[in-house]
């Protein structure tokens, strides 16, 4: 079998093309960024790249994809590991993290779907089979305005039969052009903004829903642990990305002077940026992103780290069904497994460009035995019709 071409779709969905959707929470009003993989034996692979704040960078990561592409044709789409390699080893150069992990995710999650199908069997049994029956899931509200929103949100997540959810309480208080992203500092305002917020949903659900805080890697070290203590007598479950991403020293010195747990990945790539987060025991959860971390291929060797250092496995997820369902057959097969991340608890929308719907019930995903590869495909003739590019393309 030999790889026969390698092509990128970005693909946007907007309300008008889903009469009655529900704007709060449809997963649908975003750009896609897909990755179509065929070979000569008319099998099709499907990946995935979670998309970019505004257009610029989801056209330039399809063009990166693009033109990997025309480099692999010809190769066998079952040496993955052969085919990793060669793309992570040939940039070198131009950089072997950021949109190049990107890159290899999306072509490699295509490659695994292929030798699914190719072999009849759904991944995670090529990955050593499952551990467990059902993936456990955590969800978003809408971004909370007020403490009212975020407690009728949540008790809709938790009516659902999810048992966790994630937010962050500090984005909506933040003013708009504020330093924030410039300094990391946070007022004693959004503070006391955000732990109001935290109760509310707190009060809402009860003590045993889990509820994630999500800093997105804004603050500067006192801030971060001002949040943290701040928000810690609500129970929260974990504390992400509490610093930004370059510095595991800053990240140490928050873990220092705080109570609650850390969860930390989201922005890092590939097995050897998470070397120091393990050995410096800086994190209580990882959460990498199989869509930009390096795929299924490298989503399943982090896991395998993690597992020394009994450190829980959470996939972040902020974009569409191929990473969830990615990220979930790595998980099938991973004993330190937490949950796994979505962006709704309704997930129907993806009905309209997916064959198979996702089967999630009272807050699990299942996946079909007797599916092969992914267990889902994309609908090419619905891409087609919903493909952007320009001002579009934006997240």
């Amino acid at each position: 079998m030999k790889i026969t071409n390698i092509r990128s779709w970005i693909v946007r969905m907007d309300w008008d093309d889903n009469p009655g959707a529900d704007e709060m929470r449809s997963p649908t009003r975003r750009s896609f960024v897909f990755v179509e993989v065929n070979t000569d034996e008319g099998i099709t692979g499907w990946g995935e790249i979670t998309t970019y704040p505004g257009p610029v960078a989801n056209r330039a990561i399809a063009a990166y994809v693009n033109e990997i592409g025309d480099w692999l044709k010809g190769e066998d789409p079952e040496k993955i590991e052969w085919i990793w390699a060669k793309i992570f080893r040939g940039m070198t150069y131009v950089g072997t993290r950021g949109a190049t992990t990107a890159a290899i995710s999306g072509i490699d999650i295509a490659l695994w779907d292929i030798r699914g199908k190719a072999l009849g069997l759904p991944i995670y049994r090529l990955l050593g089979s499952e551990v467990r029956d059902k993936i456990a899931l955590y969800t978003h509200p809408p971004e909370p305005k007020t403490p009212a929103d975020i407690a009728a949100s949540a008790k809709e997540i938790q009516a659902s039969g999810h048992r966790a959810f994630k937010m962050d309480p500090m984005m909506s208080h933040l003013h708009v052009g504020n330093d924030t992203f410039l300094d990391g500092e946070i007022s004693a305002q959004v503070v006391a903004k955000a732990a109001e917020t935290t109760a509310a949903a707190r009060e809402a659900v009860g003590p045993e829903m889990e509820i994630l805080i999500d800093a997105h890697g804004m603050y500067n070290v006192p801030s971060a642990v001002k949040l943290a203590n701040a928000l810690e007598p609500y129970g929260i479950f974990w504390f992400e990305e509490p610093v930004p991403a370059e510095s595991w020293k800053a990240l140490k010195q928050v873990k220092e002077e705080v109570n609650v747990r850390i969860s930390v990945g989201e922005r890092l790539h590939t097995r050897w940026e998470f070397v120091p987060i393990f050995e410096n025991n800086l994190a209580d959860f990882v959460m990498p992103d199989v869509t930009w971390t390096g795929g299924i291929t490298e989503l399943k060797k982090i896991t395998t780290m993690a597992e020394a250092y009994y450190v829980p496995m959470s996939p972040h997820d902020a974009s569409g069904p191929i990473n969830i369902m990615a990220g979930a057959h790595v998980m099938m097969t991973c004993p330190n497994f937490y949950k796994l991340e979505t962006s709704r608890y309704d997930l129907s929308g993806y009905n309209r460009f997916i064959d198979t719907p996702l089967d999630i019930r009272n807050g699990d995903l299942y996946l079909d035995p007797n599916a092969p590869g992914l267990g889902i495909n994309l609908d090419p003739e619905f891409l087609a019709a919903h493909e952007v590019s320009g001002a579009d393309a934006g997240k």
